[in-house]
C-alpha cells in the first residue's frame, strides 16, 4: 500500500518531536528501578580508602612529654608546612607518601604506607612509636583530597571537605547535572594500584547508595556527559513553541523539496 510522502513526513516529524522532549524520568533522582533505570543491590558497596604514593599525610603525635610531643610535631625531618583554614590559619606539617610507599618518620625512619587504610596506617605508626616512647597516641588524615568535574557546564576542582562524601554532595558542589547533562551515563575516572579505570553509572536510580559507585574517592575525575535532547531544548512553554514552529517548518521543507522533485506524487520503483 502507498503512503503518501505528507503523511510519512509528519510522522517523522512527530516522532522527533517526542523524542526530544526531556522528560523528569530523564532529570530525577532517586528512582525506582525498572524499565530505563538500572539496579545496583548486588554490586559491591563502599570501601574504605588506602594509601598510595603521592598522598599526603598529616601527623600529630600525643603524648604526656611535651619534649615528645616538641619533636614529632615540630617542622622536623621530611616534613613540609602547609596553609589551613580561614581566618587563623594553622600550621600542617604533613608527610609524603613516596614512590616506595613509605612516609620518613623522625627517629624512626621509614614506616610502609601504601596499601594501607588510614586506621591501619595509623595503628602502625604508633607501633613504630612506641619502642621509643611509650604512651602515645597518634594522630592522622590524607591532606588535599581533591576531586574534579568535567562536562555539562559545571567543570571544576573541588575540595573534599572530610574523608567520603557521596555522588549526589560531590555534584552538590559543583552545582547538580545541569539540566542537559546525562544522569544516565555518569562516568568516574579513578586512579588505581593497577592503573586509571572508568567506572560508568545511572545516577537517577535508588539503588545507587547500595552501590560501589555511592562514594567517591580522592582524586577522582567525574565526567558528565551532554544529552542529545540539548539540541532541541525542550524545558519550558516557549522553548515548546518554537520546537514545534521549527519542526513543522523542518517537515514543510522536506516537503517541499520532495514535491519539486517528484510533482506528480508517484510512487517510486
Amino acid at each position: 500500500m502507498f503512503v503518501p510522502k505528507r503523511q510519512i513526513i509528519y510522522i517523522l516529524a512527530i516522532l522527533t518531536f517526542l523524542s526530544s522532549c526531556i522528560t523528569s524520568e530523564k532529570v530525577n533522582y532517586m528512582q525506582k528501578p525498572g524499565f530505563n533505570i538500572p539496579a545496583y543491590k548486588d554490586s559491591t558497596g563502599f570501601g574504605d580508602y588506602r594509601l598510595r604514593a603521592g598522598d599526603r599525610l598529616y601527623v600529630k603525635v600525643y603524648s604526656t612529654d611535651d619534649k615528645t610531643n616538641a619533636l614529632f610535631n615540630g617542622s622536623t625531618g621530611n616534613t613540609q608546612m602547609m596553609m589551613s583554614g580561614a581566618g587563623g590559619a594553622s600550621d600542617l606539617y604533613t608527610y609524603l607518601v613516596t614512590e616506595e610507599g613509605v612516609i620518613n618518620f623522625p627517629m624512626i625512619g621509614d614506616i610502609p604506607m601504601a596499601g594501607k587504610t588510614v586506621r591501619e596506617a595509623t595503628s602502625a605508626l604508633e607501633k613504630a612509636i612506641e619502642p621509643l616512647f611509650r604512651f602515645s597516641t597518634v594522630e592522622m588524615r590524607v591532606v588535599n583530597r581533591n576531586f574534579s568535574v568535567i562536562g555539562g557546564g559545571k567543570s571544576g576542582y573541588y575540595t573534599m571537605p572530610r574523608e567520603k562524601i557521596n555522588i549526589f554532595q560531590a555534584l552538590a558542589m559543583a552545582g547538580d547535572v545541569g539540566m542537559y547533562g546525562d544522569r544516565s551515563r555518569i562516568r568516574i575516572l579513578r586512579e588505581t594500584d593497577n592503573g586509571t579505570i572508568i567506572k560508568s553509572f545511572d545516577v537517577r536510580s535508588a539503588d545507587i547508595i547500595h552501590s560501589e559507585y555511592f562514594y567517591i574517592e580522592p582524586n577522582d575525575v567525574i565526567y558528565i556527559q551532554t544529552l542529545n535532547e540539548q539540541f532541541f531544548s525542550i524545558t519550558n512553554l516557549p522553548s515548546l513553541f518554537s520546537t514545534v514552529i521549527s519542526t513543522f517548518s523542518f517537515g514543510v521543507l522536506i516537503y517541499d523539496t520532495i514535491k519539486r522533485i517528484n510533482p506528480d506524487n508517484t510512487p517510486a520503483e
